[in-house]
Order: C-alpha cells, then structure tokens, then sequence
C-alpha cells in the first residue's frame, strides 16, 4: 500500500464560475484505523460528480454543512476495503459512500453517511449511475412529489444529464408522455433514444414556442433540474392542478449572480399548480422500494444508463468543470485507477 494520500482539496471559496484555482493539491499519510473499534480503511477507486458538489462549496447552510476551506472536497464514491476487522464492512468488499477527493479514508458503519456494500453483480459505474443517487432522486422526485402515473403529460429539463436521463425513462417506463429539454443535437438525440416523444434543443429553439406546440393541453408534471429562464417556461405552460418539481437549479449554481426567478409564478395561482422542491436524502429509508422496480426495469434491458468515464486523480478538478460546461453526456464519473467490476 503507498503511504501517501493524495488529496484535492477546497483552496478557497469559489467567485461564479468554477476554476481549477479553487482547488489544491496536496498529499498526506495514509490514515490509520482504529480496527478494534470497527473502523475501516478504505481505498477510493471512482468518483462519481453531481452539479450539488458546486452547492457544498459555497459558504451557506444547506442541507449538508459546508466544504470548508482547506478540507478534502466532497463527492460520492466507490471504494474498496483495504483493511478492516468489522465483520459488517469486511476487506475486498466494494462500498459506496460520501468518501471525497481523495485516494483513502476511514470509515464505521455508524457514520452519519455510512458506507453501503454494493450488492452482488453490481459494478462501480452502475452504483454510481444506474442505481445511484441520480436514479433514486429521479424515481422519488416524480413518483412522490410529481405523482407520476400513466397518461400524464412530463417535462423534464437537462433531460441529457444523469438524473434527468433517469427521469425521462421512469416517466417512460410509468406511462407518461415525455419531452425533454437538453443543450445540443447530439443531447437532444439521445434523449429521444431514451424514449421521449420529442426533445427541445434549448440552445437553438424558442422553449416556450416549442413546449406550447408540444404540450398544448398543458404540462402535468414539470421535472426541473435548471431553474432560471427554463423554469419561468414550465411554468408558463402548466396544466391546471399540475406540478412542478424541484429537483435542482444548475443555472444559478455556477454564476457569479444569479439568474432572474420566473417572474410568472401568479401562473401557479391561476392553474391552481403546486411548486415544490425535495432532497433524495429524505427516502433513504425506502430505496429497496426503488430499487423493487428500477431492478427488473435495468435486468430487461428497459432502463439504460450512459457515464462519461475520465481517467486518472489529476484530472479531478477538471472532470468537475466539464459538468457544468455541459460536457457529459449521462453520468459524469471518474476512474482513479482499475477496479474490480463486480462485488464478491
């Protein structure tokens, strides 16, 4: 085992847009467990990158502390146990957690976050993707809070992304009607291959032109992962006693200020429409439920996933900028170094 952990870490409090600058490099020694206690070491092998990551680093309450400046910036990964003595988390096994930009960290079942064993024939980049956080936040965000059921008409914004991919498909797979809204051809393309009757190319079409000849009867279900412009747009075309699901505001993470809010909400008052934002962290204690119908959905060939795959620890902070310059297509992941494929 190397004795050195190489680590990015927050260098200071980014100012708009991320740059590498923001971030520093160091290497420290490798942690030492406390194995009589149940504590594990464990060995970071990918890295999965959300656009919340941009949100963790602002100096802001929310619903996770803070990054702190000098501290190892988060993420959610994959990991191997290297050493341990728990029963629970035992050496060779492959875990998913909260383990940061970092080559190893030390970990207990009793964590605030603990680490999950993937489950038998899972492998990293589908636990990062398929079966991860995205693909949890996409299922709950529509079904409990959108009220997903067949025949209802879904907009989901950066449709192309890794959440927004699962939404379409879900949406798909439950019934609705789908159109996304993506940036490119190429996105737009895929989306379409996901199952949505149509996509709009935000970037070259006038979006709210185009959802009023595509949802003339109305938006049911708004699925919105921009905020800004986008979401004034769902907004406009919402159907009576329709619903609009917060799930995120990319637009607004990575500005310096702000994008202007809708400035069309009295369209909830008339539409008598509900607005309302959720945290996947709130259905932790149900993703077996999930998991029960994404499972089969993934077996069959009926669900599909795409991660783009960067290689290598030094190209983590640039792997984190090409999110928000809308380089990926499906889940942004990166390799630190070969793993193996499936849990034991």
């Amino acid at each position: 085992m190397s004795m050195c952990n190489r680590q990015w870490i927050l260098a200071r409090r980014p100012g708009g847009h991320l740059v590498e600058a923001d971030f520093h490099y160091r290497e420290t020694p490798v942690p030492e467990p406390d194995l009589d206690s149940g504590q594990v070491l464990l060995q970071n092998l990918w890295l999965g990158f959300d656009a919340t990551q941009r949100e963790w680093l602002k100096d802001q309450e929310g619903y996770l502390p803070p990054v702190a400046v000098g501290e190892v910036v988060r993420a959610s990964s994959v990991a191997r146990v290297v050493r341990s003595r728990n029963p629970a988390l035992p050496e060779g096994a492959l875990v998913q957690g909260l383990f940061g930009w970092q080559d190893y960290t030390l970990a207990r079942t009793d964590d605030p976050i603990p680490p999950s064993l993937l489950p038998p024939g899972v492998n990293p980049e589908m636990a990062l993707a398929a079966l991860g956080g995205t693909a949890l936040t996409a299922y709950f965000g529509l079904v409990d809070i959108g009220g997903l059921g067949a025949g209802k008409t879904v907009v989901v914004t950066a449709a192309g992304g890794a959440t927004g991919s699962m939404a379409v498909q879900i949406a798909r797979l439950r019934g609705a009607r789908v159109v996304g809204v993506a940036g490119g051809a190429e996105k737009c393309a895929w989306v379409k291959s996901l199952g949505a009757e149509d996509c709009i190319d935000y970037r070259n079409e006038d979006l709210p032109q185009r959802l009023a000849a595509l949802c003339p009867d109305g938006i049911d279900i708004a699925f919105d992962n921009v905020g800004g412009a986008q979401l004034e747009a769902l907004i406009g075309r919402i159907a009576p006693r329709g619903r609009v699901v917060l799930c995120g505001q990319i637009a607004s993470y990575d500005a310096a200020t702000p994008p202007p809010g809708p400035q069309n909400l009295m369209n909830l008052i008339y539409r008598r429409a509900r607005i309302e934002g959720f945290l996947m962290l709130d259905f932790l204690h149900r993703t077996g439920e999930a998991f029960a119908e994404l499972g089969p959905w993934l077996a069959s060939g009926q669900l599909s996933w795409n991660s783009d795959v960067q290689e290598g620890f030094e190209r983590i902070p640039q792997t984190l900028l090409r999110l928000f310059r809308g380089e990926n297509l499906g889940k942004q992941l990166l390799r630190i170094e070969p793993a193996p494929e499936t849990q034991a």
